[in-house]
């Protein structure tokens, strides 16, 4: 009788490493962590829990405006651009039908991150937005903060905010660590901070949530 061995299925190894203890422990600890607000200095810049809503959102990108100093975030989605104040929440400029560029093609380079044209303020400065079709934002900002984003139960990501080493989550949760954002319920585009470190960002295909950490904040409901 010939024996024949059952080959795993194609894509699975047949070897593949069972977490460790550490691990296991880590990812549950996580997963036991809720959403929790941010520490100080940290404030919301929109008064909604989940931001504002940006239907179709493909990335978003920082760039800083050159009266107020503030850190500028610019949304690009499938409506259009827009411009929004990372300080006052305000909307301060929107582009429903970008034009096409000067050499026919899409206003955005979409590989390997996207590059747009910007708009009010910072018309004719290109802006990098990060996304759907690839980039990044900064992952650490002065001070000692941190950003990760972890998937201990994919494709739900978190986001977790830390200081001063909390990473890789020691210390008590709300301490020195924080769970910060669930996307749960869309796609996570982008989070991270912006160049000045006064601002942090969370996209997902449907929402925009900013933090600032700045002076002269004032909620706005513009959505």
């Amino acid at each position: 009788m010939k024996w024949t061995k059952e080959r795993p299925p194609v894509g699975q190894s047949d070897h593949e490493p069972e977490l460790s203890d550490y691990q296991r422990a880590m990812r549950f600890r996580i997963l036991a962590a809720p959403v929790v607000p941010l520490p100080d200095p940290w404030r919301p810049v929109f008064e909604y829990e989940y931001g504002v809503p940006v239907g179709g959102l493909l990335g978003i990108g920082f760039e800083t405006d050159p009266d107020t100093g503030h850190d500028l975030v610019m949304v690009v989605s499938h409506d259009g651009h827009g411009l929004f104040d990372a300080v006052t929440g305000e909307k301060i400029a929107r582009d429903r039908d970008p034009d096409d560029g000067d050499d026919g093609d899409d206003n955005c380079d979409p590989d390997p991150a996207q590059w747009c044209p910007g708009l009010g303020p910072i018309a004719g400065i290109r802006v990098r937005v990060a996304g759907l079709f690839g980039g990044g934002l900064h992952t650490a900002a002065g001070g000692g903060w941190r950003l990760e984003v972890v998937a201990p139960a994919w494709p739900n990501e978190r986001v977790l905010l830390s200081r001063d080493g909390g990473l890789p989550h020691s210390g008590p949760h709300g301490e020195r660590w924080w769970h910060i954002f669930h996307s749960n319920y869309s796609e996570l585009r982008a989070a991270g901070f912006s160049p000045s470190g006064q601002t942090l960002a969370v996209a997902t295909s449907s929402d925009l949530s900013l933090w600032t950490r700045a002076a002269g904040l004032s909620h706005s409901s513009d959505d």
